[in-house]
């Protein structure tokens, strides 16, 4: 880790804690990057963001993945260098729609689909008033096919696609809080798996969105700070997955983003009141318009 620092022209990492657990931060120009040997979870900017593989300390040198390094720690200090494209058109995808429902709502029996439609009209307004052009893959309840809202996104030629979703613990009702997906990189394991293709054989298969990956993890972390800050919902993470079909075949950064959990009783309870959707608009505007 200190070679690669040196490389990068950033100052060492400083050891915090020596104890069993040991704990460090990597001063950077966007600001310090809290980590702990063998632990996925790390902080920066006030939220927590989930690595590949955990850094490791052998005979007192620290060591991290060099996929780590060059996809996760140095789009973080490359930060302040981050812009938008002189193209500012998104594409805002409502997860689910017709047929496809989606989580149904602990405390009111409706279901996701709805929910992530209401959310994407109110940001549309937002964005659509502050220099953005904004699609939204669907305007009703209607069935939309993943391989369509990637196709959409291509024919507007978006520089940005954000997908809404809420999401469910299954019979866990106490889990909660707020997570942000990007895309995993190539050669990383990803921070949650569903299905065979996150699976270690595929850790090398490559996909058109790859091409954006510090593009994905940058906005991934300003947009999810402004989530946590805007709603006070716990922390799950700016998060890696490879299975989102819907952003596998993406040709522009691109992310998901689960707005809190349908099934505990207290978000669900949230989530049906409209002014807390609005304060999740109002989140991913300001970070897209700041």
């Amino acid at each position: 880790m200190d070679n690669w620092c040196d490389a990068v022209g950033v100052s060492h990492p400083q050891l915090l804690s020596a104890n069993a657990s040991r704990s460090y931060v990597l001063s950077s120009p966007s600001g310090p990057i809290n980590f702990t040997a063998g632990l996925r979870v790390a902080e920066w900017g006030g939220i927590n963001f989930w690595m590949g593989y955990p850094p490791r300390v052998t005979n007192q040198v620290l060591y991290v993945h060099t996929a780590e390094a060059q996809k996760t720690f140095l789009p973080l200090i490359s930060l302040k260098a981050f812009y938008h494209e002189t193209n500012r058109c998104v594409v805002i995808d409502p997860g689910h729609g017709g047929r496809s429902v989606g989580t149904k709502n602990l405390a009111t029996g409706l279901y996701e689909k709805d929910y992530t439609l209401d959310w994407a009209i109110r940001l549309q307004t937002l964005l659509s008033t502050n220099g953005w052009k904004v699609v939204l893959t669907r305007y009703n309840d209607m069935d939309v096919a993943l391989s369509n809202r990637v196709a959409i996104a291509e024919q507007c030629q978006a520089s940005l696609f954000i997908s809404l979703h809420f999401n469910s613990g299954d019979v866990n009702r106490e889990r909660r809080g707020i997570e942000t997906y990007c895309l995993t990189p190539m050669g990383l394991p990803s921070s949650l798996t569903r299905d065979p293709v996150d699976e270690a054989a595929n850790l090398r298969v490559t996909y058109p969105n790859h091409a954006y990956d510090y593009n994905n993890f940058q906005y991934a972390l300003k947009i999810h700070r402004s989530l946590i800050r805007e709603t006070g919902l716990p922390d799950q993470g700016v998060q890696r997955a490879r299975f989102m079909a819907v952003l596998r075949g993406q040709n522009r950064p691109a992310l998901l983003i689960e707005g809190g959990y349908l099934s505990n009783p207290r978000e669900a309870r949230l989530i049906a009141d409209p002014h807390f959707r609005q304060k999740l608009a109002i989140a991913v505007a300001r970070a897209l318009v700041d």
